[in-house]
């Protein structure tokens, strides 16, 4: 497989004022390569959410190197990390961040208007994702019209629907019950068998066993990473 992620030696502190400086991430290497499904998994404040937010352009690093399909990411400009996030990274969040106002066909374009994408071709597109998570009679439907399964599935659209190289979920199912998270998990899993590649932040032991490979952290040091047994 060809490389996706390479991370060395990637810290982040965080100034406290008088209380000195945090060190939320502490010299963290990762490499993951196209089409692996991988968990991170760790405590609250073990760095897991920061490795995230690095790893999906959000934030930068104080100091190491990231490369994403060999794109330096750690040297670029804020609107240079924007272009990237938009056109290289997909995101599905524990809050599902849908606009209240717009439809569901509307949400699921939004990435492709910030990409200049011409309306008509931003419908066909998002209409083609809408109806391969089955949802196409919910196109016209507001957020608050829907279920929260049904919330997180359009989330999973709008990240898919500018074809990303990687998929990054953020505690997916935190706002769901049981039932609707192992539906949604299948789903990342299914999306994962047909060569997507995905990054997972979880705490929780049961949806992390749907990835293909576990990272643990702890106090912003990664303390394992091994494949995941399947029974």
């Amino acid at each position: 497989m060809a490389t996706l992620i390479e991370v060395q030696n990637l810290k982040k502190d965080y100034p406290m004022g008088a209380a000195g400086v945090f060190n939320a991430l502490k010299g963290v290497d990762i490499k993951v390569e196209k089409g692996e499904f991988v968990a991170i998994m760790g405590a609250s404040g073990s760095g897991k959410s920061t490795l995230l937010h690095l790893l999906g352009c959000l934030d930068t690093p104080t100091s190491g190197s990231y490369l994403l399909e060999g794109t330096p990411v750690h040297t670029l400009s804020q609107d240079e990390l924007a272009e990237l996030r938009n056109s290289k990274i997909g995101f599905i969040f524990q809050s599902f961040y849908l606009l209240p106002r717009a439809n569901v066909l509307e949400n699921v374009e939004l990435p492709l208007i910030y990409d200049k994408i011409p309306p008509s071709e931003r419908k066909k597109r998002a209409m083609e994702v809408i109806s391969f998570l089955q949802l196409e009679t919910h196109a016209k439907h507001l957020p608050n019209q829907l279920s929260g399964g049904q919330r997180q599935q359009i989330a999973i659209a709008r990240a898919l629907v500018n074809n990303p190289s990687l998929i990054m979920a953020d505690e997916p199912t935190g706002n769901l019950d049981s039932v609707t998270s192992q539906r949604i998990m299948e789903l990342l899993k299914k999306l994962n068998d047909m060569g997507n590649t995905l990054i997972l932040v979880t705490h929780e032991a049961d949806i992390a066993v749907y990835a293909k490979r576990l990272v643990r952290i702890k106090d912003g040091i990664i303390i394992s990473d091994e494949p995941i047994k399947k029974d």
